[in-house]
């Protein structure tokens, strides 16, 4: 299926790095141009790199999203290079388990920038162009906003803030035609995740664990899965889907986990 997007210009943040880069790869894959947004030059070289050895196009600016006047100079940077934005991925976050135990107020606050201020900035920011190209706006999720996790308060919230704001947005904008969804992600393999899995007294063990419970194949879901949907999303050929919160897990948040 041709998803019709050739030459179209994505803005992927954290497009460099795990889902962040299946989805820039899937992109490109399909004739996008997908300007990767992210904190380290070099990672963000790196996957540039990888695409156009694989025959692709694509870019990278450098931005910490934390900081809203990042935000500003990214979406600044894309129209100077490009001139237009015809989609926006927001991606880039971190688990960071600021818990309500635990916690202080300056760390919640942080991680609220960390995982969903930016989300509104880079929508906003690339707002006036999205009206001229009538794109559209993908947010990634996570489960937690539905099942919690514990020890995670701050993570959590910015979660369910990504998926009012979805909704919200799909609302405001429809007059302009562009549409807004979010694909919400369970148990998915990357560097991160590996990261916090390393953590466990015995990895293999607690891999192995969260794998049973995931009912489909009990398996982790691909970055590929979770990308190739955020690439239809973006595309005409879901052009009457908007407002929807879908859940590339496996099954994990509404199928009985003790199947």
């Amino acid at each position: 299926m041709d998803l019709q997007l050739k030459d179209k210009v994505v803005v992927v943040t954290g497009g460099a790095k795990g889902i962040g880069e299946g989805i820039s790869r899937a992109l490109a894959a399909e004739g996008a141009i997908p300007v990767i947004v992210g904190r380290n030059q070099a990672d963000n070289e790196a996957a540039v790199a990888a695409i156009e050895a694989a025959g692709g196009r694509a870019a990278g600016v450098v931005a910490e999203l934390s900081r809203p006047e990042d935000c500003e100079t990214a979406v600044a940077e894309v129209l100077r290079r490009y001139g237009r934005v015809d989609g926006l991925v927001n991606n880039a976050g971190v688990n960071d388990g600021v818990s309500l135990a635990r916690g202080t107020y300056r760390q919640f606050v942080d991680s609220l920038h960390k995982n969903l201020i930016h989300y509104y900035l880079m929508a906003q920011h690339c707002l006036p162009a999205l009206k001229q190209s009538g794109g559209s706006i993908v947010n990634i999720g996570s489960k937690t906003a539905d099942t919690g996790q514990g020890g995670t308060s701050a993570y959590a919230a910015a979660n369910g803030g990504r998926n009012a704001l979805t909704r919200e947005w799909a609302v405001e904008l429809l007059e302009f035609g562009i549409r807004v969804n979010a694909v919400i992600v369970a148990e998915c393999y990357t560097p991160l995740y590996q990261q916090w899995i390393q953590g466990f007294d015995k990895p293999e063990e607690a891999l192995q664990h969260i794998c049973e419970r995931i009912p489909l194949g009990r398996r982790m879901t691909k970055a590929e899965e979770i990308a190739d949907t955020v690439a239809f999303l973006l595309s005409p050929r879901s052009s009457h889907t908007t407002g929807q919160l879908i859940h590339v897990d496996g099954g994990y948040v509404h199928l009985d986990r003790a199947l």
